[in-house]
């Protein structure tokens, strides 16, 4: 038996994506960690799957699996290349969709140059809905990790994040560090390590050290995430053009009751068929 796949990428966070509505495919976790692996499987970042929706007014159900072979909320990379694998398989030919993820429904726009904008949905900042332990809520948070206090947001974009600031990028410790704000423990779910440094009321860079993945080249909830604590914490206006290790995400947010905009390329790399018995 083989199945189709196509290789996909996002500013360099690259996806090995199904098309589970005309096929039969019921991953399990070491199946996905097989894929993955960049020596012995396809490899990739994230497995991505489309589904049938479940949901009123989604066009189809999308489904994200971390290399490590954990099944997560959300991916803004992902999505805009779901959102393309969609209509270059002639699942879908419009320039609007309505996606379900297991973070709720997100609607995105194919335009034109490969660029896709993705309505991410309203930020989470409560701490008990990130979910993150804390008293309060507050703009920014101490906590202690690498036997240091470090001055922290805590935001979800349907997934956890801990966003750090940072005066450059290319110093940041995001390989020591990184782990150390993944995994820890006021953050129950685990969370990604956003490392930020803020250049100016409509720019910034940013690098992400992503759960259950390690550091990627992008991360489009981790770019959503970083821009929300900017602005909260009066870094950002409303519009920041961030430029991560893969390539640049346009963010967009008006504040609080309004939905994180992201726009950003999705490209096709190549397409196989996968013999299910070679993993």
């Amino acid at each position: 038996m083989t199945l189709a796949f196509s290789k996909m990428q996002g500013l360099g966070n690259d996806f090995v994506v199904f098309d589970g509505v005309r096929q039969s495919l019921e991953p399990t976790p070491a199946w996905i960690r097989r894929i993955a692996d960049r020596r012995y499987g396809i490899g990739c970042d994230q497995v991505l799957m489309a589904a049938p929706a479940r949901r009123p007014g989604a066009d189809f159900r999308y489904r994200i699996w971390n290399a490590d072979g954990t099944e997560v909320e959300h991916c803004g990379n992902g999505v805009r290349c779901m959102a393309r694998f969609l209509r270059d398989q002639g699942l879908h030919d419009g320039d609007q969709l309505s996606v379900e993820t297991e973070a709720g429904l997100t609607r995105v726009d194919l335009l034109d140059d490969d660029r896709i904008r993705v309505d991410m949905g309203a930020p989470v900042l409560e701490p008990a809905a990130i979910p993150f332990s804390a008293a309060a809520r507050q703009p920014r948070y101490s906590l202690e990790a690498g036997g240091e206090h470090r001055s922290v947001a805590a935001v979800s974009m349907g997934n956890p994040h801990v966003v750090l600031r940072v005066d450059d990028v290319h110093r940041a410790p995001v390989a020591s560090l990184g782990p150390l704000l993944e995994s820890h423990p006021r953050f129950p779910a685990h969370a990604n390590a956003g490392f930020l440094a803020v250049n100016g009321r409509d720019a910034g860079a940013l690098r992400v050290y992503e759960r259950g993945v390690g550091e990627t080249p992008a991360c489009g909830t981790g770019a959503c995430a970083a821009v929300v604590a900017g602005i909260l914490n009066d870094w950002f206006d409303a519009t920041v053009t961030l430029a991560l290790t893969g390539g640049a995400l346009v963010i967009h947010w008006r504040g609080e009751g309004h939905p994180v905009w992201m726009t950003g390329p999705a490209r096709h790399v190549f397409d196989g068929r996968l013999a299910t018995g070679a993993l």
